[in-house]
């Protein structure tokens, strides 16, 4: 099987135990992408948000050609817990896409395109304090990074500056122009310093997708 995974933010740069191929390309969906859920670190890290401008998202092959190990390995990389099956995306060719999974059927119509088997992401909803489902307004976003401690403000700087050029947004507009976190390619491995060596994985075992498959 051909099993992709979709990439917007820190999974291109630090894909833990994803068994990502050796390269994202750049050719995947067009889907609305923004800084918009605030994460454990500080960062306000890159999710699906309707409100945002459509952007064309990475993809890399993985390395596995069991859709259940995808989806698994996904949702630990991700540190999802087991309870929350919804927060990872995932299509596979042959059942029609979950309609309660946002933009499913987008790209299911692109991996057809592509010849894939299955394609999975990570579908967690934006989040702002502390509410899931909350999208930060620009000067909202901008208070709360400003008001993070240094360790956590450093961090989430980093996040922002190696976010790929193709995540072009007004929230990113103002962080380049008022707090100077232009895209530097420098950030994305002092990033990768901070992840511990990945332990975690999944048997090879085949078993159903949740979620909807490709159509034919």
């Amino acid at each position: 099987m051909r099993i992709a995974c979709l990439g917007w933010g820190s999974l291109i740069w630090k894909p833990g135990v994803l068994p990502v191929d050796a390269h994202w390309r750049r050719d995947g969906p067009d889907l609305p992408i923004d800084f918009a859920r605030e994460s454990d670190g500080g960062e306000l890290a890159t999710v699906i948000c309707s409100t945002a401008p459509m952007s064309r998202v990475m993809w890399s092959l993985l390395r596995t050609d069991s859709m259940a190990c995808a989806r698994e390995l996904l949702r630990q990389r991700e540190k999802i817990p087991s309870s929350q099956p919804r927060s990872i995306g995932g299509v596979m060719r042959g059942v029609a896409a979950d309609p309660r999974l946002a933009y499913a059927e987008t790209i299911a119509l692109w991996a057809r395109a592509q010849g894939l088997d299955g394609v999975v992401w990570t579908a967690l909803p934006p989040r702002f304090a502390g509410e899931n489902g909350r999208i930060p307004g620009v000067a909202q976003a901008l208070q709360y990074l400003q008001t993070l401690s240094e360790d956590r403000r450093r961090h989430a700087e980093l996040y922002v500056r190696a976010t790929p050029r193709f995540v072009a947004t007004a929230l990113r507009e103002a962080l380049e122009q008022q707090l100077g976190w232009l895209p530097d390619a420098s950030a994305a491995p002092l990033l990768r310093a901070r992840q511990g060596a990945p332990r975690p994985g999944c048997s090879r075992r085949r078993s159903p997708v949740a979620g909807g498959r490709l159509p034919r």
